[in-house]
């Protein structure tokens, strides 16, 4: 009987989640095909839910006749968007029309760090602004370099080209899933379609070969681009920070958590205790008030928030 189980586990096909939709996966197999499947019923028992990006093994007898049999141990998930094992996130922050926000781009940055992924910040709409304007966000740049991102920021009137954006973003997203971040309006749809201009489409239709034609429902779908696989998810801008200890959250800040070390008590949260070295670096400037403020305004956002229970893996 084990030998036969031995057996029956080695003809498992190997792949990852790229779409999840109306109760079906579609797993990208290690040759490139993308099989539709159903989860097991294990699952459900296990109160576990396959995430978009999950490595897994599964089953199939044909292209459309599918089963996800195991689901891998993931390296991170997030939940919003919902996807797991990122590699890289790119967070889409515009400098006008919306106008560019610290408070948002923080609130991504903790959301990434968290997670243990790599943040890339791009900074849209160059071109809209006035000198004043674009030389505001380009001292926000020179700080976010500065504390160890990665920031591009076009030069101002410049819109790139393609050639450009692929070459920018190339050596990042080969072989990695990469997320893009970023409210309505700044910018991510333009930026995806620019680095192929028939992505809208391929996100907007599920192949006619699995048989289940358009739909409108917005939902998170990994799409092959420059040798890795991007999700393309909606635009938001509310973000919680439901799985942070207070005491952990300075590690989400860099800055802080490297000027942290240097408090005179243990534990401290940079908030009320004497003698922080943090405080001390916000007043010196080396460390800029904003994001302070919004450290302490997360911390705050922590501390008062309520306990939840029953929370599943993957919900």
């Amino acid at each position: 009987m084990t030998e036969f189980k031995q057996k029956g586990r080695d003809s498992l096909k190997n792949g990852r989640i790229i779409k999840a939709l109306s109760g079906f996966y579609y797993i990208q197999s290690e040759d490139g095909k993308i099989y539709q499947t159903k989860p097991r019923g294990i699952f459900r028992k296990r109160n576990e839910s396959p995430l978009v990006g999950d490595e897994v093994k599964f089953s199939a007898s044909a292209i459309t006749e599918g089963t996800l049999e195991e689901i891998s141990q993931r390296s991170n998930q997030l939940t919003r968007p919902t996807v797991a094992n990122v590699d890289i996130g790119v967070i889409i922050m515009s400098l006008k029309d919306p106008d560019f926000s610290t408070s948002l781009l923080d609130r991504y940055l903790v959301s990434l760090e968290q997670h243990h992924i790599q943040p890339v910040i791009w900074i849209t709409k160059t071109d809209l602004a006035d000198e004043k304007e674009y030389e505001k966000v380009k001292v926000h740049a020179d700080y976010y370099r500065k504390i160890g991102y990665e920031v591009i920021l076009p030069e101002r009137d410049k819109v790139l080209e393609q050639v450009e954006v692929e070459d920018l973003f190339g050596s990042m997203i080969t072989k990695r899933l990469a997320v893009f971040l970023g409210q309505s309006g700044a910018g991510k749809s333009t930026l995806l379609n620019r680095l192929d201009a028939n992505l809208q489409l391929k996100i907007g239709e599920t192949s006619k070969s699995l048989g289940r034609g358009r739909h409108t429902t917005r939902h998170v779908e990994l799409v092959p681009l420059l040798g890795g696989l991007i999700a393309d998810t909606p635009g938001f801008s509310a973000i919680e920070f439901d799985d942070i200890a207070a005491a952990d959250l300075a590690v989400c800040f860099p800055e802080i958590w490297e000027t942290g070390r240097e408090c005179r008590f243990k534990g401290c949260v940079h908030q009320n205790e004497p003698n922080c070295a943090v405080k001390t670096a916000v007043n010196k400037g080396t460390i800029a008030q904003h994001r302070y403020d919004h450290y302490l305004s997360i911390l705050e956002e922590i501390q008062n928030r309520k306990p939840r229970y029953g929370k599943k893996r993957g919900s």
